[in-house]
This record gives structure tokens, sequence and C-alpha cells, in this order.
């Protein structure tokens, strides 16, 4: 996949994953570019770039691991070194962007995804490509293009080719959230789908911050009161039995999400599943975090096969656990790139891809 006009493009890496950047660049024919990025003794993060990026295309790859705030900051003094080096175009080549889950405000917290993008923007970036963005909505803060790219080909593919008596399978969502995605799935695998219902992230404590706190006692000739005893009362939010909505009895139950970190549920669920009669079962997603124990409760849990791709390095962790195989995703990045770069079109990538992957 040589790229014309290969002298006018860059490809950096920071520490997050050299790998993925190695064999993006193979893919394109080019060498990665001379950068070091490395950690003083105060922690402190600096960055040296070897080589001239005047007037060049520069694609920064940096992905978010364990260690993600470091990958950030990595990502950022990068990005601006790059800027005040007079480089013609900053492309940011992030496949798992950190933070995305937090996209949504939280009691008294923030949009933390909105800030980072804005700290992305403001370093310098000039376009963004990421991968199988938690919320898609993170999108919209970003000031700059963003090429929110699908890894369901790559799976489905696996599931086709890897998967024997794959027709004997059903699509699992392990909770109503997901449901569109395995739904997605189904559709185009012709496969049946099934819903795990009750199966719910712990409810976050609202006894501390106020909410439940009675109105100070103040005198009430200097207050008007407004009938609090009026008000409606909710009730709380109680947890519902753990119930599958479809059959898996004598199947093999094929679970999707887009990442898979903390994977309590995952085993969770692969329970009920093995209750219900599923003889099999597969978990698919994007990101393998993996993070804390999570290969010691895999490796002991009735799932047989976990796979993901390489956006995030997992290696260590398939050390510990010999059912994590991994799907490279590498051509798809490079295609991306080299798009850009000749200035063509994206949505080839994206043919036969819905919204709801």
């Amino acid at each position: 996949m040589n790229i014309p006009g290969s002298t006018d493009i860059i490809i950096l890496t920071g520490n997050s994953h050299p790998d993925l950047g190695q064999k993006i660049a193979s893919r394109l024919g080019i060498r990665v570019g001379n950068c070091s990025v490395i950690h003083a003794a105060n922690r402190e993060t600096l960055v040296d770039i070897g080589e001239s990026v005047r007037g060049r295309d520069v694609y920064i790859l940096q992905t978010g691991t364990k260690d993600v705030n470091n990958n950030i900051m990595e990502l950022l003094i990068m990005a601006y070194a790059c800027k005040t080096s007079c480089a013609r175009k900053i492309v940011g080549v992030v496949p798992y962007l950190p933070y995305s889950k937090q996209s949504k405000m939280r009691k008294r917290g923030c949009i933390v995804s909105k800030l980072l993008a804005k700290m992305m923007c403001n370093s310098g970036l000039t376009h963004l490509i990421t991968m199988d963005l938690h919320s898609k909505e993170v999108q919209g803060f970003f000031d700059i293009p963003v090429d929110n790219l699908r890894a369901s080909p790559f799976l489905l593919q696996y599931i086709q080719e890897s998967i024997p008596d794959y027709r004997n399978a059903v699509i699992v969502a392990r909770n109503p959230g997901s449901a569109k995605k395995a739904t997605s799935y189904a559709e185009r695998l012709r496969l049946g789908i099934a819903v795990i219902h009750g199966e719910q992230k712990e409810s976050e404590s609202d006894m501390v911050d106020g909410r439940y706190s009675p109105p100070p006692a103040v005198s009430a000739s200097r207050t008007m009161d407004v009938g609090l005893d009026i008000m409606p009362v909710l009730a709380a939010k109680e947890k519902p039995p753990i119930n599958v909505v479809g059959d898996v009895g004598g199947r093999i139950a094929i679970m999707v999400d887009d990442m898979i970190d903390d994977v309590e549920s995952f085993v969770m669920a692969a329970e009920v599943l093995k209750e219900r009669g599923a003889y099999k079962i597969y978990v698919l997603a994007t990101h393998g975090l993996l993070s804390s124990d999570a290969p010691r409760l895999l490796e002991d849990s009735p799932i047989d096969e976990v796979v993901v791709t390489n956006t995030v390095p997992h290696e260590v962790q398939k050390m510990q656990c010999h059912k994590i195989k991994t799907v490279d995703i590498s051509v798809l990045l490079s295609e991306a790139i080299r798009r850009i770069h000749n200035k063509e079109s994206m949505s080839y990538l994206f043919r036969n891809v819905t919204l709801e992957d």
C-alpha cells in the first residue's frame, strides 16, 4: 500500500502502542519517524522530534491504555511540538479515545470528554482518526474533523471464518442498551437475537450528595413556604431479576460490545446464558482494555473465547488468559491515513456500516 509523495508524510508514535505504529507504517511502505518521548525523574513528559516536520503531514499514533493520563499528555505535547515546528497538517490517530465513557453529566461532575476534546484541538491537531467511540456524540465536542471508523466488518468476518457452526448462534445483547448493536450484527449474519434484562450497573449512591438532605431550618418570617410536602416523590429504582429475552438453549451465544474493561458483568451474563442452555459462549469487542484482574476472571469463567482488536495493547493479558484472541485492524487505519493524505473519499471505509455499529 505504498503512497505517492511519501516524503511529505511522517508517522510518529508515543509510548502507548509502538507495535501498531510499526504495522501501519509497514503497510504504507514508510518508516516510523524519529521521535523520543521520555519521562523525566519528576514525571514530566519530554518530547524530542528527531527530524524536520516543516511543511509535512504528521500522523501521531497514540491510544488509551492503563497509563491513560500519560498517554494524553504525550499526545498533546507531541501535537504542540509539531505545531510549533510548522507542520502542514497534524492528524491524531487515536484508535481508543480515552474518557469517551464520560460524555454525560453526572451529579456534580463534568463532561470530561468535552474537556479532552478542547485540549486536543488547542494542542494543534487538525484532524482525528478514532475507532468505535463509546458514545458517538463525542464527535460533536471537537472543532476539527473526526473520522470514527468501525471494527464491525473485521469482527463479523471473524465470526464467519473462525466460529464453527456459527449458523447455530444467537447474538446476545449484554443489556438493553447494547440491543441496537446486537441487532445490527444479527441482521447482517442472518441470526437471531437475545437480550439479557436486569443485569444493570450498580447505581451510584445518592445518599451523600445532598439530594435527600432536609431543607435548612430558617425563620418563617423571612422565607416563603413553597410547599415541599406536595412535590411528587419518585420511587427508588430497583434492580429487576435477571432474565434472558430470547432462546439460547442448545445454541452458541455471541455477546457483542464496543469495549470490554471490567469483565464482571460479562462473566455474570455468561453464567446466566450457561444456565439457559448455551453450549458455547463468545465475547466480541473492539477495545480490549481488560483492566485489573480481568484475565483471571475470564480464565475461570464459562466464556470460551474473548475476541478483541489491537486498538489497545494487551499482550500481557493474553499471556495470563489463553481465551483472548486478537484481530488486527492496522489495515483499516493505514487505509484511512492513505485516503486522507491523498485527499480521497473516506466513505468507502463506511460501506455496509450502520449507525448502530
